[in-house]
């Protein structure tokens, strides 16, 4: 039967609904890439620093970065920053790797039970807010001059942190993923790596950047204002050095290495790490 209102009939092409593949721009291309981006703006502060130092024309206060770039260079040709640096970090991982250590045990404990978790939160708003390098004058006085005392503070900066962080994960999964977990008869050691670990793994991620933070920092500032007793010493001692010295594009080096070393354990380790778990199992 024919329609009676005929202009109420159209004719839909296709044609129109067609999609198109349009080449992307080289400007939308870089705004797509994150390393690219990350880079670009690591330039513009870079030109920043140029321009600021060479407009206040005062290398005592404020040395250019083509000139810390220079001492930076200088520094790592002779060994010295190569040397410093890695000192700092073989302590670094001393005291993150028994940090980490003493907070899965601690967490642990939580987890056990009610009293766990009360003791966990009273320490942890106990010790928490305690800045770690206030604690370095007793640790010398406890354990003496030498490693053990900044390793002491070390533990301190990332247990607390890393311990609320875990308890934290655990106790945000859901009854339902638990239940599902239970139902699938797995094993204690199972149900912990396929369906606890996994669920509150991004809280666990989230504290190992803290910790690590916190000891990165503690370590710096340590060295920095309390030097070393033996051993080489590591990039704070090279800093407060170099500023004995007034040598600032050294200083200036000095802190560009600390800077470099934590967009490289950011960009490249945690990085790493969070794509290969957090990402890859949806839990973002």
């Amino acid at each position: 039967m024919p329609d009676p209102r005929p202009e109420r009939t159209c004719a839909i092409s296709t044609s129109a609904f067609d999609v198109v593949e349009k080449p992307l721009s080289p400007a939308r291309k870089l705004y797509d890439n994150t390393a690219a981006r990350k880079m670009l703006l690591l330039a513009l502060l870079a030109v920043s620093w140029e321009l600021y130092a060479r407009w206040l024309n005062n290398p005592l206060l404020f040395p250019t970065f083509t000139d810390t770039v220079k001492a930076l260079a200088a520094s790592i040709a002779s060994g010295e920053i190569p040397k410093a640096a890695a000192y700092s970090i073989g302590m670094l991982l001393k005291g993150y790797a028994i940090g980490l250590l003493m907070a899965g045990l601690l967490t642990a404990f939580a987890s056990a039970g009610r009293i766990g978790a009360d003791l966990l939160e009273t320490l942890t708003a106990m010790f928490n807010p305690l800045p770690s390098i206030a604690l370095l004058p007793l640790a010398l006085i406890w354990f003496g001059l030498g490693d053990l005392s900044v390793i002491f503070v070390l533990i301190h900066a990332v247990l607390w942190s890393v311990a609320l962080n875990m308890h934290s994960g655990f106790r945000a999964i859901s009854p339902t993923l638990r239940m599902v977990g239970q139902n699938y008869g797995l094993s204690k050691p199972g149900y912990l790596a396929r369906i606890l670990l996994p669920a509150a793994f991004p809280s666990i991620l989230t504290g190992l950047k803290i910790g690590w933070a916190f000891a990165w920092r503690t370590l710096i500032a340590a060295e920095l204002v309390f030097g070393v007793s033996s051993g080489p010493g590591g990039l704070g001692w090279y800093i407060f050095e170099q500023k004995n010295q007034l040598n600032i594009p050294d200083v200036f080096a000095g802190l560009l290495t600390v800077i470099l070393f934590g967009l490289a354990v950011e960009n490249l380790v945690f990085k790493t790490i969070e794509n290969a778990t957090v990402n890859r199992w949806g839990m973002q």
